[in-house]
């Protein structure tokens, strides 16, 4: 059966990283002298090249998706549950335009130089778009781990580029930590399949409200690990400690990208627990709804104090993107159509202003002499005037002031809150949340631009346009959040309202005949190998 190029969209944001991450090795970058700079040139262009067409396809799927469309695209034409599906809804093209706003400006970053401080930069950057892409429009759970392992494989050998003795010593804490998550991940996935007999997302739907008594336990067990491993990634307290060691030792190029790569987490336990477990999951629903939530407030108030207590600038901004992802998991946290559209749209801002401050501290850290990041005073920046209205706005933003982004994904979670049983927690949280990043940001911007020493040497000339560009891109993307604050927050809604709609979701992947309808009778026993 033929195939219009709209009916490939789903798969592209998978195969074109990866082509062109096997087209950067072809490429190389070995050699030395001016051959070897050619090919970092081409190698260079190419890859951003790649990403801007991947920002073009991540657009075509938004607006695919905002008409209301679920594409489902099956690997092979084999159906679903026995194949692999590829589906995108509104909150898997969000996720993927999301990582194609951050990719281009992070690569067009590393184009001035952080690329030459180690071997395939570009192309493991590429496949990492692949892991996460592909964990953005997966279907399936199992194949939600190869994605998670892809793009974990390309962010170990990312997080070690520039070699340096911390960011070794942080690093195998990093690949260690993962590697234990993945193992707790597959127990979880093997109890799962071992229940329930599929581990497609839409099967499992429709599988779980079946599952009862004694298996029912096993099976909240099961779901249980998943919280444990998706929450370990997204750095839900007590599980966040990882979090801010490892992206202040990072390249700023590097850590801008992990500012999405924690939101897989963050979208995993939306799927799984949100939806698959969520209200209408029989003897296992709502399991995570008495946890979900005190976590959050808990991985907010970590992160807040964390921002408080910041010597350097990058573990300042590791330490928000901690606290912005409590916020979000507060508003999933409370279940309700309303905060999830609040959810997706802070969790928008925030990845694009945590991205956008990776670079620009560093920016600010090249023009500070031997002090270099650490929060401290010392000659002053080059650039005062633009560097400091980039670091205004984004602080602002990331605390919450009217009428920047920040402010209305905020607003929209207070207002979600209202008549919950824990809004007063919620309210006092987000509120005191906000105000003592608001100290935690003004100390640092202070001591950065007016508490200068005459005494010291100046640093570094000014940055480079293709720097200040990319980091500009990233702010000037979030603050645009703010001039279309209503069409996207109908969007949100729009797709908060899509994920609650397991029938649709079901019908669209399963088939009409292979629905929540035509499926109610039909609980797995065991006897017939399962699904895949």
């Amino acid at each position: 059966m033929s195939m219009s190029l709209i009916d490939q969209l789903p798969v592209l944001p998978v195969l074109l990283p990866a082509a062109t991450a096997v087209l950067l090795l072809l490429i190389g970058d070995h050699g030395g002298g001016e051959h070897n700079l050619r090919r970092q040139t081409l190698s260079g262009r190419v890859a951003i090249g790649s990403a801007l067409l991947g920002l073009i396809i991540a657009i075509q799927l938004f607006l695919q998706a905002g008409d209301g469309m679920l594409m489902v695209y099956r690997m092979g034409e084999w159906p679903a549950p026995f194949g692999i599906v590829l589906v995108v809804d509104r909150l898997s093209a969000v996720m993927v335009l999301l990582t194609s706003l951050v990719a281009l400006p992070v690569l067009l970053y590393a184009s001035g130089g952080w690329a030459g401080h180690g071997r395939y930069f570009y192309a493991l950057f590429q496949f990492q778009l692949m892991g996460l892409n592909g964990a953005f429009v997966t279907g399936d759970l199992f194949n939600l781990f190869v994605f998670f392992e892809v793009l974990l494989i390309a962010s170990y050998v990312l997080m070690l580029h520039g070699l340096g003795r911390e960011r070794l010593r942080v690093g195998v804490h990093y690949v260690v930590l993962n590697l234990s998550a993945s193992a707790l991940f597959l127990i979880g996935l093997a109890l799962l399949y071992a229940l329930t007999g599929t581990l497609n997302m839409a099967d499992l739907a429709v599988r779980v409200p079946l599952v009862t008594g004694p298996d029912a336990v096993v099976l909240q067990v099961a779901a249980l690990l998943l919280l444990v491993v998706f929450g370990f990634k997204a750095a839900l307290a007590p599980l966040s400690v990882w979090l801010p060691a490892t992206y202040a030792a990072a390249s700023a190029p590097v850590a801008a990208l992990f500012a999405i790569m924690t939101k897989v987490g963050v979208y995993a336990i939306w799927r799984v627990h949100g939806v698959i477990f969520g209200a209408d999951a029989g003897a296992s629903a709502m399991l995570v709804e008495p946890l979900l939530l005190p976590l959050a407030v808990l991985t907010s108030a970590i992160g807040v104090l964390g921002v408080l207590a910041a010597q350097t600038l990058p573990r300042l901004v590791a330490w928000l993107t901690v606290a912005s992802v409590g916020t979000i998991l507060m508003a999933i946290g409370l279940f309700g159509a309303q905060a999830w559209s609040a959810a997706l749209y802070y969790l928008a801002h925030s990845t694009l202003t945590v991205a956008g401050l990776f670079l620009l501290v560093e920016l600010v850290a090249a023009q500070r002499g031997e002090v270099g990041s650490r929060i401290e005073p010392a000659s002053p920046v080059a650039q005062p005037t633009m560097l400091g209205l980039m670091l205004l706005l984004a602080a602002a933003s990331s605390v919450g002031l009217p009428p920047l982004p920040g402010f209305i994904g905020k607003l929209m979670l207070l207002q979600a809150s209202g008549g919950h049983a824990h809004a007063t927690m919620v309210w006092t949280v987000v509120l005191l949340a906000g105000f003592l990043s608001l100290l935690g940001l003004a100390r640092a911007g202070s001591t950065l631009f007016w508490h200068v020493r005459s005494d010291m040497p100046s640093g570094a000339s000014g940055a480079s346009a293709p720097l200040v560009t990319a980091t500009g891109f990233l702010l000037a993307a979030s603050v645009a959040m703010s001039v279309f604050a209503g069409p996207l927050q109908r969007y949100s809604e729009a797709a908060a309202e899509q994920l609650r709609d397991r029938k649709a979701y079901a019908d669209a992947v399963l088939g009409e005949q292979g629905g929540l309808d035509a499926r109610t009778a039909r609980p797995y026993t065991g006897q017939s190998g399962g699904s895949r």
